[in-house]
């Protein structure tokens, strides 16, 4: 009898450490998958600054979601080699380093395999302007665009035909989807023409004529316009996507648009992250 009893406790014993554990698993979740460091500078242009709060708000919804960790700062002297090591991918949501050590630590984490995103004004260069492009690695190799040429204006929404259908970032898009309202760039280098580039999202036709001026200039009649696309030598996608329309008009300075909360866009991006956190693959 005593051996009944003896091994009825035990059973009881394992059955409660079991319990026990179970319990500590839900309270100690797994680890997040990967990492995200997203850097900014948020200073200049209503539309930019607009665009980093609502993405500084969007990414870490999406990382609860999906069990990553997203961390963020404008303090671009993290841009080095032993901060870098910390993540798996790195955002760039308004703008580019300008410090030649931290450009140096960039290139070297992207060469040794590390992903990156960037949105709009991170890939402006204007010779004679305040941000010249004296960074060839970036804006010839990496990007492949070279400097800013011209954009519509105002910020509208145009429809997007999907190109690189067999990359990650553009699973389940279809053919075309219609993007958030956005100042959309035209570049100095034809990207049709880079080989290691390739193009996953440009200007369909059908949103001819694309802005609304008051410059004629600044109304798109026809022509060939990526806005998004990846480089076949790194693991990064760029989006042209990333200025909110802002009421300048009667300077209040409110949002008319958002670029997050359009099912297709955070569908592209979400993809794009997803990849760049959890692949090796190039594409």
């Amino acid at each position: 009898m005593a051996f009944f009893k003896t091994k009825a406790l035990m059973l009881c014993l394992i059955s409660l450490c079991f319990t026990q554990g179970v319990i500590a698993q839900k309270k100690n979740p797994a680890q997040p998958k990967f990492k995200v460091i997203a850097f900014y500078t948020g200073k200049e242009d209503q539309a930019h600054i607009s665009f980093m709060h609502e993405a500084n708000k969007w990414f870490p919804q999406m990382a609860k979601k999906y069990n990553f960790t997203y961390d963020s700062t404008n303090n671009w002297s993290n841009l080095n080699t032993a901060f870098l090591a910390k993540y798996k991918v790195v955002i760039f949501l308004d703008t580019r380093p300008e410090d030649s050590l931290q450009r140096v630590a960039f290139e070297k984490y992207m060469k040794d395999g590390g992903g990156w995103m960037g949105f709009h004004f991170s890939a402006f260069a204007l010779n004679q302007s305040a941000v010249p492009q004296n960074w060839d690695w970036y804006h010839n190799d990496f990007l492949g665009s070279g400097e800013y040429g011209s954009n519509t204006w105002r910020p509208t929404s145009a429809i997007l035909k999907v190109e690189g259908k067999d990359h990650p970032a553009m699973k389940g898009l279809g053919d075309t989807f219609k993007a958030s309202p956005n100042e959309w760039y035209r570049w100095e280098k034809d990207l049709t023409q880079n080989p290691n580039i390739q193009i996953l999202a440009s200007i369909d036709p059908v949103s001819f004529p694309l802005g609304t001026g008051p410059k004629q200039s600044e109304i798109w009649h026809s022509g060939y316009y990526p806005v998004v696309w990846a480089n076949r030598n790194y693991k990064m996608v760029y989006f042209n996507m990333g200025h909110n329309d802002i009421d300048y008009e009667h300077k209040t300075n409110k949002d008319l648009s958002h670029t997050f909360g359009n099912p297709a866009e955070d569908k592209l991006i979400l993809n794009t992250l997803l990849w760049l956190g959890t692949s090796n693959k190039l594409n």
